[in-house]
């Protein structure tokens, strides 16, 4: 489980709070969804989770230990990071999934360390493709070679930054069906940013609403109303249901 607690950040003495005393929690093998507009604060607290920010005020523990105080070598082991933009220069498929395990063996990797990669390939279906320039293929096949890649670190907790952000249709679908299958599978946590309202719905099982760096909202779907969005994007919406599903419309201005 993630549990963040009290947790505020500011850039400089002088500069206003950029995270206001937030808190929450995410079972394992759940899938969390950190929402609002830009300048929220998602993007900080996702650096704070992953060392490259201290908190000025307050605790983050996964399944019960401190990871603020863990060594960063450590860090990396128990969080995973898949980031929106995707580079992996000339590396194989292959060769991109092992640099996952680099925290694990350092100059060299192993026999465990290939046999991590290779079980990964197979559980994901990529055995076609693995030794393929990763550089060379699609969106969709990025970013499933970045989820590969982290879930060689044999992480805890992952943490996807707009994972289908510049994803066509067909590819959002198949990255939001990877996900949800490895949190449970896995039994990981993973926690999302999404500007899409409607898919964060498809994907996630929590919900945590940002507003001026403070949570104002968090829960299950059923915390999201007209109201709310209205409150954190300032736009009007509708919600309808459809197959006991939760549809919103109105504008896409949810950046």
């Amino acid at each position: 489980m993630l549990k963040i607690e009290h947790l505020s950040f500011q850039y400089s003495r002088r500069s206003l709070p950029v995270l206001r005393d937030v808190s929450l929690e995410l079972p394992a093998g759940q899938i969390g969804m950190l929402l609002g507009k830009n300048g929220a604060g998602k993007t900080t607290l996702f650096k704070i989770i992953l060392g490259l920010l201290t908190p000025s005020e307050g605790r983050i523990e996964l399944d019960g230990e401190d990871i603020l105080s863990m060594p960063l070598r450590e860090r990396a082991r128990r969080i995973a990071y898949v980031p929106q933009h995707i580079h992996f220069g000339e590396l194989s498929v292959y060769d991109s999934i092992l640099m996952g395990r680099v925290s694990y063996f350092g100059l060299k990797a192993g026999t465990a360390d290939h046999n991590a990669v290779e079980e990964i390939i197979r559980e994901m279906g990529m055995e076609e493709f693995a030794d393929r320039n990763a550089e060379h293929l699609s969106g969709g096949e990025k970013q499933k070679i970045a989820i590969a890649r982290a879930m060689a670190q044999n992480p805890k907790l992952l943490v996807l930054d707009e994972p289908t952000g510049n994803l066509d249709i067909s590819n959002e679908d198949l990255i939001i069906t990877e996900a949800k299958a490895l949190a449970e599978k896995k039994k990981i946590s993973i926690i999302s940013s999404m500007h899409d309202l409607n898919q964060a719905l498809y994907m996630g099982d929590h919900f945590y609403f940002l507003k001026d760096g403070k949570i104002r909202c968090s829960g299950k779907e059923d915390i999201i109303t007209e109201e709310l969005i209205k409150e954190v994007y300032g736009i009007d919406s509708r919600i309808i249901a459809y197959e006991n599903k939760k549809i919103i419309l109105g504008g896409k201005h949810y950046v």
